[in-house]
C-alpha cells in the first residue's frame, strides 16, 4: 500500500488545483499546485527538523497498521478467514508499499518484524485445523453437480414444465429428465442450492453490463448463466491444469480478440472478455444452428461437436446425448446450464428467498497512452493500490503498459480528480513519480527524507528554491528515480531459511499481492527454504475458488476457434474492434 495513504485524511479539505500562472516548463519538471490567491498569507510557523516529521509519519503510519492488524485478528477469532487475510495483507502492505523504507527507521523496521511474527503465528495455529488462512474452497455449481444421479421425481418434472409457460427467455427452453435432476440438485440439496445461491449472487456485479453486451451482438440474455458452469462469475478464476481463465474461462493461447502479453492479460478484463465470449458464441450459433449445440461446442469443441452430428446424422444436442456420442462432461454441460437458467427465472419457488445480488461494480474509466504506476495512481485519487488492482484485474504488472492504449478503471467519481492532478506530472515520469499531499508540517527537506530524493531535484522538479516554504501549496511532484527495468526473461528467487512472502516482497520492493499472484500462492505468507519463487515478471494468475477439475473441453473447446478459417476470421474482427 503506498506511503500516501497515510494522508488520505487529508484529502478532504484539498482545494481543486489551480492552473499555474507561468508558463509550462520543461518536459522534465512540473510545477508545484501554486498557492491559492484568495488565502491570506499566515506567518510562517516555525520550521521542524526532518527527522521530527518524519517520526511523526512513522507513528502515523504504524497506528494504520496496528489497526488493520487488530480488525484482521479480530476477523480472524470470529472464524471469516477471507476478511482476516485482506486485514493481514493491507497491514503489510501498507508498510511495503510505503515512501518511508522499512530498513531506515528501526522503529518501522520493529514493527514490521512484529507484525510478520504475529500473522506468521496466527498461520501456523490456523494450519493446524485446516488450510491456514485459504478457506475451504468453493467449487463452481458445475463442479458441485459432477456427479449428479438422482431418480427423476415425476412431480419434480411437471412443475418445471408447467412454469415454463410462464418464463420469459430468449433460449428455447425445455424440461426433461436430464434437466430436472439438475433442477433437484441445486434446488434440493445442501451443496447444490449454496453453490449456485454465491454464483447468482456473484452475478450481480456484472449483469448489467454482461447483458447489455450480450444484446448489442445478438446473443441470448440467458447465456449469461453458461458463467456458472465456467466460473461461477468469478473473474480471476484459472483452471489450474488447463490454464484457462476468467469468467469465461478462455485458454491463454487462440485468437480471442483478447490482448495477452507482459503487462496485461485480457482474459481476465469482465468487459472484454464478455465482449470476446458474446461474438464466440454468436459464430458457434452461426456455424452449427442451434443454441445448446453451441453451449456444448463451447464446451467441447465445434469440431468435435460437428463430426458427432456426421457420425450420427442428428444435429440436436439430445439426440447425441441419448446416443452417448457427448463426453460425460459436455451431456451435464448443457442441462446443468438450462436448470441455472429455469431457476433463476423462478428463484422463490425453487427455495432462493435468500438471494441477494452483489452491488453492481462501478467504475470511472480514463484511457491512458503512456506506462503509469499504480502506486502514483493511488496518490492521485486516493484509493488503496489493492483496490486499484482489483477495478484492473487483467493489468499483471502495477504499471500500465507503455506506448498503449489502456482503459485504467477507477474509483466512481475520481477521474476528475486523477484529471486534475495528473498533470502535475510529467507524461514521461508517470511510471516513477509519486504525488505528495502536503501536510501542515512538511518541508522540502521532510518530503526529500521521506521518499529517498535529494532535495534539489524535489525543488527542481516543482520549480521552487531549495530553502522556500511550503506554505499554501497544496501537492509536490516527487521525482522518484525510475526502478531497474525487469530482465527479459523470469527471474528466480530460491527461498532461504527463516524467509517469509513478506520479507521476499520487501526485498524486491513488491507488494504482497503481487508476489503470491506470480507464484499461485493464493493465501499465507509462509515459504519452504528451498522453494524457487518467481519475481519481477509476471506469470499466469491463479486464486484459491479457481482449483477446477482439468477439462477436456479445454484441449478442444475455446481453442477451436483458431485452428479453424471462419472462426479465426471471426475473432481476428473482435480484436480489432476490443483493443486499441
Amino acid at each position: 500500500m503506498p506511503g500516501c495513504l497515510l494522508l488520505l485524511l487529508l484529502l478532504a479539505g484539498c482545494p481543486r488545483q489551480q492552473a499555474p500562472a507561468t508558463a509550462p516548463p520543461p518536459q522534465a519538471t512540473a510545477p508545484a499546485v501554486p498557492r491559492p490567491a484568495v488565502v491570506p498569507q499566515q506567518p510562517a510557523a516555525p520550521t521542524p527538523k526532518a527527522d521530527n516529521v518524519q517520526q511523526q509519519r512513522v507513528r502515523q503510519l504504524i497506528a494504520q497498521v496496528e489497526a488493520a492488524y487488530a480488525q484482521g485478528d479480530a476477523d480472524y477469532r470470529r472464524g471469516d478467514l477471507a476478511s482476516a487475510k485482506t486485514q493481514f495483507d493491507h497491514a503489510v502492505d501498507m508498510m511495503l508499499m510505503s515512501s518511508i523504507g522499512i530498513k531506515s527507521d528501526p522503529q518501522l523496521q520493529d514493527e514490521f518484524d512484529k507484525i510478520v511474527d504475529q500473522v506468521n503465528a496466527l498461520e501456523m495455529e490456523a494450519l493446524k485445523q485446516g488450510n491456514g488462512f485459504v478457506p475451504n474452497e468453493e467449487l463452481t455449481p458445475a463442479e458441485a453437480a459432477s456427479d449428479v444421479t438422482f431418480a427423476v421425481d415425476p412431480n419434480l418434472v411437471a412443475k418445471a414444465r408447467a412454469e415454463l409457460s410462464t418464463t420469459k427467455s430468449d433460449l428455447p427452453l425445455m424440461v426433461n429428465d436430464y434437466v430436472a435432476s439438475f433442477i433437484n440438485f441445486f434446488a434440493y440439496t445442501q451443496k447444490g442450492h449454496n453453490t449456485l445461491l454465491h454464483s447468482f449472487e456473484r452475478s450481480g456485479r456484472y449483469r448489467a453490463m454482461i447483458q447489455r453486451i450480450l444484446g448489442e451482438e445478438g446473443v441470448p440474455q440467458d447465456l449469461i448463466y453458461l458463467a456458472v458452469a465456467e466460473s461461477g462469475f468469478q473473474p480471476q478464476a484459472v483452471n489450474r491444469r488447463s490454464r484457462a481463465g476468467g469468467i469465461w474461462q478462455f485458454m491463454p493461447y487462440g485468437n480471442y480478440g483478447l490482448v495477452h502479453n507482459a503487462y496485461v492479460d485480457e482474459r481476465f478484463d469482465p468487459e472484454k472478455s464478455t465482449l470476446a465470449y458474446a461474438r464466440y458464441m454468436k459464430f458457434l450459433y452461426d456455424q452449427l444452428g442451434d443454441w445448446y449445440l453451441a453451449m456444448a461446442a463451447y464446451d467441447w469443441g465445434a469440431g468435435n461437436v460437428q463430426r458427432a452430428v456426421e457420425k450420427t446424422g442428428y444435429a440436436d444436442f439430445w439426440e447425441l446425448y441419448k446416443r452417448h456420442n457427448l463426453p460425460g462432461e459436455t451431456q451435464n454441460y448443457v442441462p446443468e446450464i438450462l436448470a441455472a437458467i429455469i431457476i433463476a427465472n423462478h428463484p422463490h419457488q425453487y427455495g432462493f428467498d435468500d438471494l441477494t445480488l452483489d452491488p453492481p461494480v462501478l467504475t470511472d474509466t480514463v484511457t491512458v497512452n503512456y506506462s503509469i504506476d499504480l502506486r502514483l495512481v493511488s496518490d492521485l485519487v486516493g484509493a488503496p493500490v489493492d483496490e486499484l488492482e482489483a477495478l484492473n484485474p487483467s493489468l499483471l504488472r502495477m504499471e500500465t503498459p507503455p506506448d498503449t492504449s489502456f482503459d485504467l478503471r477507477l474509483p466512481a467519481g475520481t477521474a476528475t480528480l486523477f484529471d486534475d492532478r495528473i498533470a502535475l506530472i510529467p507524461e514521461d515520469k508517470r511510471n516513477s513519480w509519486r504525488y505528495h499531499i502536503v501536510a501542515a508540517n512538511d518541508t522540502l527537506d521532510s518530503v526529500a527524507h521521506e521518499y529517498h530524493v535529494s532535495v534539489s531535484a524535489l525543488a527542481s522538479s516543482n520549480q521552487l528554491s531549495e530553502d522556500e516554504s511550503l506554505a499554501g501549496i497544496e501537492a509536490l511532484a516527487v521525482p522518484v528515480p525510475p526502478r531497474a527495468e525487469p530482465s527479459a526473461r523470469m527471474r528466480l528467487y530460491t527461498a532461504r531459511r527463516g524467509d517469509t512472502l513478506v520479507t521476499i516482497a520487501d526485498r524486491f520492493g513488491v507488494s504482497l499481492a503481487q508476489l503470491r499472484r506470480w507464484n499461485g500462492i493464493p493465501s499465507g505468507i509462509r515459504v519452504a527454504a528451498g522453494r524457487r519463487l518467481h519475481v519481477a515478471e509476471p506469470v499466469i494468475r491463479r486464486t484459491a475458488s479457481s482449483r477446477r477439475r482439468q477439462r477436456t473441453s479445454k484441449s478442444g473447446g475455446k481453442t477451436s476457434g483458431a485452428r479453424h478459417g471462419p472462426a479465426h476470421k471471426t475473432t481476428t474482427q473482435a480484436q480489432n474492434t476490443t483493443t486499441h
